[in-house]
């Protein structure tokens, strides 16, 4: 039987009613009660190391449960992190940076209602978690929910309540589950050592673009961070209006050595800056990148990471368009 490490974080797969609303409080002991079928599977361990709702989760908790594997990595198998739905995608894209080229299963699975309902999910995503860990199918950071194996850096939460919660964008689905048996659609890519990595740059913003956008707006979160990441209309323009205010804003901090990433807000298909004149001219800034068809998620985390390594224009272009686990799949 395989060897397994499940990492408990809490979310509402491990969430009871409480006065003040559902709060993260069983352990991944109490967790495995509920679902007995799992010891008859593999031999699992526990490690809980947080308890709290994922809107809670910051980069510091990434760095935990990437240490966590680390730490454990030679001991086991594969790993099961239970964790909540609403930053799971943050996390396992963080997870596929922090983490890179594993050849074990990372799975991070949740719930959209906790484990002691009735109507739960928490068990069937549990099990199924399990049985992907324990496959040796399976290697590198991958979300399983709802029966579905979606790659850690193209998951997305899209659904708030339902309970087929995540989608994999501008990527096929890893595989599915049915009745618990892994139907493996794309084999992975490991190394034969995996890199861990445990430094990240917290100073990456995020903005959304909205018409009319004062940027001023952008003047301050580029003050205050080392990267923006853009989220433009369409594939990728950005507003120049009669002032070209933005513009300049964009000019003034990359000559101070600030990056800017340039994504789209559009779900679909990615960016493309060279169709339309608005987002042509970013093109000839080296520190503006675009993200062509990489999540937000995977993008925010994957700054982090490249400015937690090296701060060299040269050397973070290089790194931002170097596909790590799938990310990026069209490159300048």
């Amino acid at each position: 039987m395989k060897n397994i490490l499940m990492i408990g974080t809490g979310g509402t797969i491990a969430s009871e009613m409480t006065p003040d609303g559902l709060t993260p409080e069983l352990t991944p002991t109490q967790l495995l009660r509920y679902v007995p079928a799992i010891r008859n599977l593999c031999r699992v361990d526990c490690l809980s190391l947080y308890s709290i709702d994922s809107t809670n989760v910051t980069p510091a908790h990434w760095l935990g449960v990437a240490n966590a594997i680390r730490e454990n990595y030679d001991r086991y198998d594969g790993f099961v992190i239970s964790h909540g739905t609403d930053t799971m995608a943050y996390t396992a894209a963080a997870l596929s940076y922090l983490v890179q080229g594993a050849d074990k299963a990372i799975i991070l699975t949740g719930a959209q209602k906790p484990i002691n309902y009735d109507s739960t999910d928490s068990k069937l995503n549990l099990m199924d978690a399990f049985v992907c860990a324990a496959s040796g199918q399976l290697a590198g950071v991958n979300i399983v929910f709802s029966g579905r194996v979606i790659l850690g850096t193209h998951a997305r939460k899209t659904c708030s309540k339902s309970f087929a919660a995540f989608s994999s964008i501008n990527y096929p689905d890893v595989g599915i589950l049915l009745d618990h048996r892994l139907v493996r659609y794309i084999s992975p890519v490991s190394l034969n050592r995996p890199l861990f990595y445990d430094r990240l740059d917290e100073k990456v913003a995020l903005v959304k673009m909205v018409p009319g956008l004062d940027p001023g707006l952008l003047d301050y979160l580029l003050t205050k961070n080392d990267a923006l990441i853009m989220e433009c209309f369409g594939v990728g323009g950005l507003p120049a209006y009669e002032d070209e205010g933005i513009l300049r804003i964009v000019e003034k901090h990359t000559a101070a050595g600030k990056f800017i990433v340039v994504t789209t807000q559009v779900q679909n298909e990615g960016s493309d800056l060279s169709v339309y004149s608005v987002g042509h001219g970013l093109k000839q800034n080296p520190l503006v990148l675009e993200g062509y068809d990489m999540t937000s998620e995977a993008l925010y985390a994957k700054m982090m990471w490249i400015l937690g390594q090296t701060k060299n224009p040269r050397n973070v272009a290089h790194l931002f368009y170097t596909p790590v686990a799938h990310d990026l799949l069209r490159c300048p």
